[in-house]
């Protein structure tokens, strides 16, 4: 390279070693990976939570309103079911069986029980 192409270089000699020792390398990935760690973790386990405590109250009127003989639910995030990934509400019944009631999706949001006109309205 030509020192009159690139002035702010002249008289530069580069170094044998490198500048940071592999320890202090080594420290400094651990420090970045816990950092990305502790920003990333607690979104997710908020987002967990907030999921699953919206799966069980959906699940609950869904069970009230379409199984109302069951003696409880359960709403669990499942990778393998009848209805896919996602949350999926089922009714306990008395003999201990449990009834698929309703595929809440990967994202579980409120309950959307149909209306029924009535002869008043």
């Amino acid at each position: 390279m030509d020192d009159d192409e690139e002035p702010e270089l002249a008289g530069y000699q580069p170094h044998e070693r490198p500048l940071r020792g592999p320890r202090l390398r080594l420290m400094m990935r651990v420090v970045v990976v816990l950092g990305l760690v502790a920003l990333v973790l607690p979104g997710i386990l908020i987002t967990a939570s907030t999921a699953n405590r919206t799966a069980n109250r959906t699940c609950s009127i869904y069970t009230d309103y379409l199984a109302p003989e069951a003696i409880g639910f359960s709403s669990r995030f499942e990778l393998v079911s009848p209805s896919g990934i996602g949350w999926n509400c089922y009714a306990r019944l008395f003999g201990g069986e449990e009834v698929l009631v309703a595929a809440l999706g990967l994202i579980p949001g409120g309950a959307r029980i149909p209306s029924f006109p009535t002869e008043d309205s």
